[in-house]
């Protein structure tokens, strides 16, 4: 089978991107996505709801949210970029597990950090689990000596730190989310890829 016929079979990553399309284009038929008080009650992340209430559904939901055209147009492209690659070294089942557990492990890393910190946020976005998708990324690169399909090391390294230092220098990032992202997607990668022995991922 010819590289190119690989590369077309990245289908969890592509249903991912069509949830994060739909849910938002439901939204802003019913509402808007840059109304906070409208996104809260449609599942974005508020942590006194998740522990005072049990809606542990946010910490899922809100990863497929977003405020406002830019901010899912951004983290699709991204996504969209970067989730093919991981999903043919990991496999169809496997990537969908490593991306809710990446969004998740961010979600639940950033409101301890907010909540430590006396800050009660709303929040939402797949940003937590593209910064894990690029963390798998770099670990499988690395254990491949540097080359993944058309990725390199120094592209993911390049990558994270213009997108770690686009959200330390703009105002309303969740900066905890990310990194949290970005550790777990490491962490994932080193739980759930094996170096192909016949230089097909799995």
């Amino acid at each position: 089978m010819d590289e190119f016929s690989r590369r077309k079979k990245a289908i969890v990553n592509i249903g991912l991107i069509a949830l994060n399309v739909i849910y938002f284009l439901y939204l802003e038929m019913n509402g808007s996505t840059e109304d906070t008080q409208f996104m809260v009650s449609h599942g974005a992340m508020y942590a006194p709801l998740v522990i005072e209430r049990g809606e542990y559904y946010r910490l899922i939901t809100s990863t497929f949210m977003h405020f406002g055209i830019n901010h899912i147009m951004n983290n699709m492209l991204i996504l969209f970029i970067l989730g093919d690659n991981l999903e043919r070294a990991l496999g169809h089942i496997k990537y969908l597990l490593f991306y809710l557990i990446c969004g998740v492990g961010a979600n639940v890393t950033s409101m301890i950090i907010n909540l430590s910190g006396y800050r009660i946020v709303v929040s939402a976005g797949a940003s937590g689990a593209i910064f894990g998708v690029i963390g798998g990324l770099l670990y499988a690169v690395a254990v491949n000596r540097g080359q993944l399909e058309d990725l390199s090391t120094r592209q993911l390294v390049v990558v994270i730190l213009c997108s770690l230092y686009f959200g330390f220098t703009s105002t309303g990032v969740d900066n905890a989310a990310h990194i949290a992202g970005l550790i777990t997607g490491i962490i994932m990668g080193v739980v759930l890829y094996r170096r192909p022995r016949n230089g097909r991922s799995r």
